[in-house]
């Protein structure tokens, strides 16, 4: 077991020891054994993750840190909603942000940088489409889970918050913003509240937004895929998602900006929404989504950085203003 003080929940002495039994009877519930050492291959300052190999194959037991104890509820309710897009929950503890589930297979990610078939995204996307469309008359349960609340009306007050924490910004620091760029976010309030409004006045509900839908956080098995890793989860736009989906893409598949696959991608997750609008106003509302999908990303990065020790803000600053870099990179696209 790693002894890496990195978050003061498990950098506890005993913490394992508490771990471990907890695993044990609740595997135990469903006639499985633990066989062989308790290893832990994931530690984030956020979440670790132990691998338990059993005599019914690995299985897995994460927990999180405190500002993302709605992942396992979430994971839980998801398990029960749809058991064929999500991993199994085998026991879950909210309070304390734990939970254990089998191994979900091979992901995403090897098989699509091996077969390079972009036709995994074009099934995917619109089953994740018809999730969020179902869960967004949920919202109110979703929230009771302390899911982030990340509405387009809430938008613009956390986007003033955000910029507002100068620590986070590293300002005129290594990999931080200039000074010249804060002013810039500054002035850009009011073109975020406009952009809200305009988002707002289409008829596409809000829902789950996964926060970072990559194939890394996908398994797969034939005719199956499998999402996991919610706790960078908020109730927002749902187009949101879709800025980290191309990030992922762009990187497994090493495409350009702009390259033709990238509208085939957002057609078919925009087929299952044109219950509520055309698609070509589906397009529109995507492309004024896109710059604040950045901030909305910006702001998950930051709910975590902002709760880490001072020694280790830093190490993982760099997210929240490379973020903020891009929304003025995509404001300045849009306006030039």
């Amino acid at each position: 077991m790693s002894e890496l003080p990195i978050h003061p929940t498990w950098a506890q002495p005993d913490w394992f020891a508490q771990v471990q039994p907890w695993i044990e009877e609740n595997l135990a519930r469903q006639q499985i054994q633990v066989r062989g050492p308790i290893s832990q291959p994931h530690l984030r300052p956020w979440s670790t993750v132990l691998h338990v190999p059993t005599n019914a194959g690995a299985y897995y037991f994460k927990a999180t840190a405190p500002r993302l104890h709605h992942e396992p509820a979430l994971t839980a309710l998801l398990a029960r909603s749809y058991p064929a897009d999500t991993l199994p929950i085998v026991a879950s503890d909210r309070a304390r942000g734990w939970m254990l589930m089998p191994e979900g297979g091979m992901r995403l990610r090897e098989i699509i940088r091996a077969d390079r078939d972009l036709g995994h995204w074009e099934v995917l996307l619109p089953r994740y489409a018809e999730i969020q469309i179902e869960l967004a008359a949920r919202a109110a349960e979703l929230l009771a889970l302390n899911l982030p609340d990340r509405r387009i009306a809430q938008l613009p007050a956390l986007y003033q918050q955000l910029i507002s924490d100068t620590d986070a910004l590293w300002i005129d620091q290594p990999d931080g913003l200039t000074t010249a760029q804060v002013q810039q976010l500054h002035q850009l309030v009011p073109h975020v509240t406009e952009l809200c409004a305009q988002l707002a006045a289409y008829r596409i509900p809000q829902s789950l937004h996964h926060g970072d839908l990559h194939d890394g956080n996908i398994f797969y098995q034939p005719g199956r895929y499998r999402l996991f890793d919610w706790g960078d989860s908020s109730l927002s736009h749902p187009f949101f998602s879709l800025r980290t989906v191309f990030v992922s893409v762009e990187m497994s598949l090493d495409l350009q900006p702009g390259a033709a696959e990238f509208a085939r991608l957002r057609d078919a997750y925009l087929e299952p929404w044109t219950r509520f609008e055309t698609a070509e106003r589906l397009r529109s509302a995507m492309q004024i989504s896109e710059p604040l999908a950045s901030i909305c990303s910006a702001l998950g990065w930051h709910l975590i950085v902002s709760s880490l020790p001072d020694q280790l803000k830093h190490e993982y600053a760099v997210p929240v203003p490379g973020l903020l870099d891009e929304f003025l990179m995509a404001v300045a696209a849009r306006t030039g």
